[in-house]
């Protein structure tokens, strides 16, 4: 049985409900260089200045030719050369061909580009040994970028798909939604700094570390504030000085219910929870409100929750805050277990797994092995999420079961 009570607790999507519902992104923007904007979220439409290609010009290697001419003729003559960057220049006499490279504009009149694998030189000129048909191998003018056209959309993330796009526009700078500003710090006596030897009862403090990286990855400008002791008046100040200071406020610890988890009872007094308690697993002590200028999320003090909590809900709120509009939450598959999975009815469990694709081409998984909130060591070894809903108990191996692979925050390469 699930020893805790979970009628009070909220499920994973009424907390992104809520939490998404009470948000809106940041209306700040700025004017960067193009070969700066990597992994920033567009502030307007990226709208085009010209027409991509902006002339007519050749697919192939070949020769231009007018189907006309074709028509009276078994053979054309070579009249001149048309090179990418070095167009065809003078008068075209009728019944003559023109050798074009990929990327040459086509000379005016042309309505065809016949690729020399279908063609033979001869003592009389071009053989063409192939039908010819209207247009083949001419890549026409805005063919795939018309003038004015929105080509990227207000909150689309650039990255290597995107930029080059923009770069073959001739657009130097861009207008981007500034980076979210995220005050991170740990809470416990017990915590020490990394590098630092450990002092008795003490162990290092490898959340912040891990929220550091992960903002890091989403781009996100991080304001460390380190770890902050379990005393109520300097955790009370470090609220006040962080929310100051940032958009977002993340502490990790003092969330659940033990003596000295006093962040909940700060937080009541310096700002305003939306909710602390939710029905999943690892993870259950997570809450979410508003300082006075701050949004602020409080993860759980184990490792393996804190990173949870953060992949499934932070992420989701820094998208939100920072314009990200095409962001898509994580794609659940279907897949059989092939290792028996330990579980009690309650909550939404998250395990840790292995997944991969079996000689019938269909997804297979296996646990990590031990889920403890504590066994850190399960998200390197393992590439998904073994998602077992709600009230689902004790999962037998051959049963069908829900993953979410990991994606660019957790995967290992």
């Amino acid at each position: 049985m699930d020893h805790c009570h979970t009628s009070d607790l909220i499920s994973l999507e009424q907390a992104l409900e809520k939490l998404l519902a009470q948000t809106v992104p940041l209306t700040n923007t700025e004017t960067i260089n193009l070969t700066e904007s990597a992994g920033r979220i567009t502030a307007t439409d990226i709208v085009s200045p010209i027409n991509v290609p902006p002339f007519d010009n050749s697919a192939m290697d070949g020769y231009a030719i007018r189907i006309a001419d074709l028509n009276d003729h078994q053979t054309l003559p070579v009249a001149g050369k048309a090179l990418a960057g070095v167009p065809f220049q003078g008068a075209w006499p009728a019944g003559s061909c023109i050798r074009i490279m990929t990327g040459a504009p086509i000379p005016s009149g042309a309505d065809a580009v016949v690729m020399q694998e279908q063609t033979e030189v001869t003592e009389t000129g071009i053989q063409f040994t192939s039908p010819v048909t209207q247009g083949q191998n001419i890549r026409t003018v805005g063919e795939d970028i018309t003038q004015n056209a929105v080509v990227l959309p207000k909150g689309t993330k650039l990255s290597t798909a995107q930029l080059p796009l923009i770069a073959s526009l001739g657009i130097a700078k861009i207008d981007v939604v500034r980076k979210l500003k995220v005050a991170i710090f740990s809470t416990g006596d017990e915590l020490q700094t990394i590098g630092e030897p450990l002092q008795a009862g003490q162990i290092y403090d490898t959340n912040r570390f891990a929220v550091h990286l992960m903002l890091e990855k989403l781009d996100c400008e991080v304001i460390d504030l380190g770890v902050i002791r379990d005393d109520p008046a300097t955790l009370r100040q470090t609220f006040i000085n962080a929310d100051k200071q940032a958009d977002l406020v993340i502490s990790s610890g003092g969330v659940s219910v033990g003596e000295a988890d006093y962040t909940k009872q700060i937080l009541d007094e310096v700002g305003k929870i939306s909710f602390w308690k939710l029905a999943i697993k690892p993870g259950k002590p997570f809450a979410f409100g508003k300082l006075e200028n701050a949004w602020f999320c409080g993860l759980p003090g184990n490792p393996v929750s804190a990173v949870l909590t953060f992949y499934q809900l932070v992420q989701p709120l820094i998208a939100r805050l920072s314009g990200f509009t095409t962001w898509q939450p994580p794609i659940r598959l279907t897949a059989k277990a092939t290792t028996p999975l330990k579980k009690s009815a309650g909550r939404l469990d998250f395990q840790r797994g292995i997944a991969a694709i079996n000689e019938n081409g269909e997804f297979e998984v296996k646990t990590t092995g031990h889920q403890g909130s504590h066994i850190f060591s399960s998200y390197s070894s393992g590439n998904c999420f073994i998602v077992l809903e709600r009230e689902r108990g004790h999962v037998a191996a051959g049963e069908t079961v829900h993953i979410e692979f990991f994606n660019h925050l957790l995967k290992n390469q």
